[in-house]
């Protein structure tokens, strides 16, 4: 699979400079954790599971996660398991729509994105494991681990070990960061201190780490508003520092940290005025910028942009619309590229400061050089735009394909 891989050839071509590469389930976690991209959540209940996992994977998404936690009652949970284990024959035997045998869609062929399912207990991991058989052996890639802590998560990724080995398939995990203790100032050091002890005795099964945004407001009764971002919710912001600060550092030490939930819902009302400039949607894109902020996608876009800043990689998302622009602003651009090039010549490892080939900005070697690394992994895994393409024209090619 590859990011962008739905839209045809010819509008590829008319996109990047570098194409995204392909991947798939048994490359590098390195490359893997960046391409993850917008991870689309769904409940582990929808009775034709298999069938959405095809059309979202038609529309660009390439990671989705199964959810029998939050986003189901505590009544459903023995179903939704047993739906867990239906859907996943079904994907695998490749009898999506038993009208047409011939459909496309079988695994194997680029079609199905990397599944993870979220539990509740470690149990489940080694139950399901052994109930999915030869499918989830096949399609499975791994667990979300809810509510992660140092005393919580250790029997999650023991139990997630024995599965693997009882299954003979590379198995990862991605720990969730939601708890209160993570929350409260009073505890948050030790908190912290605890979970990077998990994952780095655990560090070739930890994919990555995601965020519980919504369980942090949650500890204190709030909720962001679709004009608002996680980062001006102070008490939010404040523990997103924090984790970067301790598990993504770049000194080889840390794990890519995932972006938030974006909860998207209509208002009747603008509180505020929209946050999206004209200039760059100008012409036939006007029409685009409109559409975006009737659907309050506006703040969704300066969240993403937000998340890039504060050393985040891909979002949690939990409706189809919010994966085209998470991968349109993934794109590495241009000058992006440039610079980062410029920083890793060979013959610049000595260090030293150079103007940019855009005549923009200094690149100082030695402290851009981690930017820079993480550039390049982003722009092989999601390409490098043209220079005359914006994230806009990006946007607007994902958009139609959904």
């Amino acid at each position: 699979m590859r990011h962008f891989g739905h839209l045809a050839p010819v509008v590829r071509n008319g996109l990047f400079h570098q194409e995204p590469a392909e991947f798939g389930a048994d490359s590098p976690a390195r490359t893997l954790a960046v391409a993850l991209g917008a991870t689309l959540y769904s409940p582990a209940t929808r009775p034709e599971l298999a069938r959405d996992i095809l059309k979202q994977a038609d529309r660009g998404v390439v990671s989705m996660v199964l959810c029998l936690e939050d986003s189901i009652g505590d009544d459903e949970v023995a179903g939704a398991e047993e739906n867990l284990v239906r859907q996943f024959a079904e994907l695998a035997a490749g009898a999506t729509d038993p009208a047409d045998p011939g459909a496309p869609g079988r695994p194997g062929d680029g079609r199905v994105p990397l599944l993870f399912i979220r539990v509740r207990e470690p149990e489940q991991i080694t139950g399901l494991a052994r109930r999915l058989g030869p499918a989830g052996r096949r399609l499975l890639s791994g667990f979300v681990l809810p509510k992660f802590t140092e005393e919580r998560g250790v029997p999650f990724l023991e139990a997630l070990t024995e599965a693997e080995n009882a299954c003979g398939r590379r198995l990862f995990a991605m720990p969730v960061l939601e708890s209160p203790e993570l929350l409260h100032l009073e505890t948050r050091t030790e908190t912290l201190t605890g979970i990077a002890r998990t994952v780095e005795k655990y560090r070739d099964r930890v994919l990555a780490l995601r965020l519980g945004v919504t369980d942090f407001c949650s500890a204190y009764g709030l909720r962001r508003a679709p004009d608002m971002t996680a980062y001006d919710v102070q008490l939010v912001a404040s523990v997103i520092a924090d984790v970067v600060n301790v598990l993504g550092r770049a000194d080889g030490s840390g794990f890519t940290v995932t972006g938030p939930v974006w909860e998207y819902f209509r208002v009747p009302e603008r509180m505020f005025k929209p946050q999206l400039r004209r200039s760059p949607f100008a012409g036939p894109a006007e029409a685009l910028r409109t559409a975006l902020i009737q659907h309050d996608m506006d703040g969704l876009l300066r969240e993403i942009q937000l998340d890039r800043a504060n050393g985040l990689q891909g979002k949690t998302c939990i409706h189809p619309s919010h994966v085209a622009p998470v991968h349109a602003l993934s794109v590495v651009s241009h000058e992006e590229f440039s610079d980062a090039q410029d920083i890793l010549r060979p013959e610049r490892d000595g260090g030293g400061v150079l103007r940019s080939a855009y005549t923009n900005k200094m690149n100082e070697v030695k402290p851009h050089r981690a930017w820079a690394e993480r550039t390049l992994l982003r722009a092989e895994v999601f390409g490098v735009a043209r220079e005359d393409v914006s994230f806009v024209e990006l946007l607007a090619a994902g958009v139609q394909t959904v």
